[in-house]
């Protein structure tokens, strides 16, 4: 009898589990394509690297096929689940993952809802900024949204007292632009949003933008005034980036606590920061040095912002190689020199090329710095960060400037700008403070 029923049990068909993702697409009205990746390509994703490459693909299946901006299904080899993210027919980057199966199966709400997913998503983002103490009284200048640190790949949110800088790098972005609008609108001291396109990005993921102005607001003022760690900044809505570098918050406020004292040089200064945090912290002499004439008109608005005596801080207009060797020529030198020059290296295969540069404009930064004086100096690309050649470009600057360094100090970006671990290429700014001997 017993070995009856077992024999009956060894015959029953499988069992198979329907996911919650497979259950709620089941019931999607308009169906989901569903993009199947190859075999061996799957655990990536499934540990949350967000980018799901066009070379990991295997298959796509669904009639018709999906177009950019829309919702799929992302599965493996055997066609189970292991997320939906939106769908890009022309980057290289052929979806982006917004939600994994076992996130789905916690909070079913977000799944294959985008609207849904970017309001649970900004609330989160304002939570941990909140948590983090941002904004307060003495800083109202941060980022709010760190395009995949915070999950929502393709998107940036700056926010500045009460305007909002929205950073656009995606094609689902422009899709669900009145969207995000809405959420931002929404946090009570936002009054005001730009909108900022990036152009070159966005050609890359199929929208020819050539003739838009990316602006939301055309009669947006032409100065938003901040305040950083105290320190009061004038902005330009229109400016490099964003408009300002939040993410050197932390760098710059531990300038100001090693200042007093000291002679320092900010070289490609943009608006001042640093000069500004080291004259606020006790330097007695600073010069700023930049190439843009729109970034040193704000910091000279800057220094009668915070009513410092301009006998103690100026700015320049000169090219940076060209200011450190004439400096050279005159036997200059600064007992703290910050560099922190544009990005170099925008694509991996240019980082070559932009070591040479880094580690030249490093030796003459070292050449300025008064025997057993302090450098900071930064990248802000991607590609050198990520590829770890920096400190060794760094040494190679050392060796040709006849200098010895010793590493201090190396941070990153501030705490406001998150990176998930899953996906290491969000790293792209590299800090570094060395003694100069």
């Amino acid at each position: 009898m017993v070995a009856t029923r077992l024999m009956k049990s060894l015959s029953l068909p499988p069992t198979t589990t329907t996911t919650i993702l497979q259950e709620i697409a089941s019931n999607h009205h308009n169906g989901l394509a569903k993009v199947v990746l190859k075999k061996g390509k799957t655990q990536l994703f499934r540990d949350g690297s967000p980018m799901v490459y066009s070379g990991a693909v295997d298959r796509i299946i669904g009639r018709p096929p999906p177009k950019t901006g829309d919702v799929v299904m992302v599965a493996d080899g055997t066609e189970k689940p292991i997320g939906w993210g939106l769908y890009n027919s022309v980057s290289m980057f052929c979806v982006r993952l917004m939600q994994l199966e076992e996130e789905a199966t916690r909070d079913p709400s977000c799944a294959f809802n985008m609207e849904k997913l970017l309001e649970t998503r900004i609330g989160t983002a304002i939570e941990l900024r909140r948590n983090l103490g941002l904004p307060s009284a003495s800083t109202n200048a941060y980022r709010l949204v760190n395009s995949e640190g915070d999950r929502l790949s393709g998107l940036i949110i700056d926010v500045f007292g009460g305007l909002a800088v929205i950073a656009s790098s995606a094609a689902w972005v422009e899709k669900y632009k009145p969207h995000v609008e809405a959420c931002i609108s929404r946090i009570d001291e936002i009054n005001h949003i730009n909108w900022r396109q990036s152009v070159e990005m966005l050609k890359e993921e199929g929208l020819d933008l050539t003739d838009s102005k990316g602006m939301h607001l055309p009669t947006l003022q032409k100065r938003i005034k901040v305040i950083e760690n105290g320190i009061s900044y004038a902005i330009s809505p229109d400016g490099q980036k964003t408009g300002f570098y939040a993410d050197q918050r932390e760098n710059r406020h531990f300038i100001s606590t090693i200042s007093e004292g000291q002679r320092v040089l900010d070289m490609c200064c943009y608006s001042g920061g640093f000069a500004l945090n080291a004259v606020c912290g006790g330097a007695v002499n600073v010069t700023g040095v930049d190439t843009s004439m729109p970034a040193l008109e704000l910091a000279n608005e800057n220094i009668a912002l915070n009513n410092l005596d301009p006998g103690k801080i100026s700015f320049l207009r000169r090219d940076a190689t060209e200011f450190m060797k004439d400096a050279i020529a005159r036997n200059e030198s600064w007992d703290m020199v910050i560099l922190d020059p544009p990005k170099l290296a925008p694509r991996r295969k240019v980082l070559q090329n932009a070591s040479g540069m880094y580690r030249n404009l490093n030796s003459l930064a070292m050449q300025l710095t008064r025997r057993g004086g302090l450098l900071m100096t930064c990248s802000c690309s991607g590609a050198m960060t990520q590829s770890g050649m920096f400190l060794r470009t760094l040494q190679g600057a050392a060796s040709m400037a006849g200098k010895k360094i010793t590493l201090l100090r190396e941070a990153g970006a501030a705490c406001d700008h998150p990176i998930d671990p899953s996906y290491p290429e969000g790293a792209y700014l590299s800090n570094m403070l060395f003694r100069v001997l």
